[in-house]
């Protein structure tokens, strides 16, 4: 058995979607949390100097969704064809398009505000209708079953969610439901 390492700072971000599949599949990993004080130290042993990161016997995958992508095979949540498997990272790629339109360095506050209340107002509902229309009866964005893109959804939903300007309409409308359990 692999031993597992995810390396991030101590708050949810771009390694939340590899911490849901470690815990959906029980798989064990070590949760490495790094404080933003310690970062500077930290930045140049890792590389391309960005995080998550994820080391597996020695070797260190980086990138978010590269990482999610491997654990999501390697626990049977990428999909069970081929065809489910390009159609999840078809899913979790337009799921993330959407989500680097936020400016999440912006420093400005007002500026930053206005940017996520333009973006929530008017690229979000095409979003999510159409996520409704590919969701369509389904209790799963892909097959019979969840995979890494039901979680990755349940991930940005919910982080989009805190943000201010997000409207009461919106947080009724995004859909689809992550079920609990296999």
């Amino acid at each position: 058995m692999p031993h597992y390492k995810l390396t991030y700072f101590n708050l949810r971000g771009r390694a939340e979607i590899s911490r849901y599949v470690f815990a959906y599949s029980g798989k064990k990993y070590e949760d490495h949390r790094i404080e933003a004080a310690d970062w500077p130290k930290i930045k140049p042993t890792i590389p391309f100097g960005k995080v998550p990161v994820l080391e597996v016997d020695g070797v260190i995958i980086h990138q978010s969704l590269a990482i999610a992508r491997y654990l999501a095979r390697e626990t049977g949540l990428a999909g069970q064809t081929p065809v489910e498997q390009a159609l999840a990272d078809a899913i979790v790629d337009t799921i993330d398009d959407f989500m680097v339109l936020f400016p999440w360095a912006e420093k400005n506050q007002d500026v930053r505000t206005q940017a996520f209340n333009d973006i929530l107002t008017n690229k979000a509902p095409e979003l999510l209708k159409d996520l409704d229309a590919f969701l369509g009866d389904k209790n799963w964005l892909v097959g019979k079953s969840v995979t890494w893109a039901d979680f990755y959804w349940d991930v940005c939903k919910h982080f989009l969610l805190l943000q201010p300007g997000s409207r009461k309409d919106q947080r009724q409308s995004c859909r689809p439901p992550v079920q609990t359990g296999k």
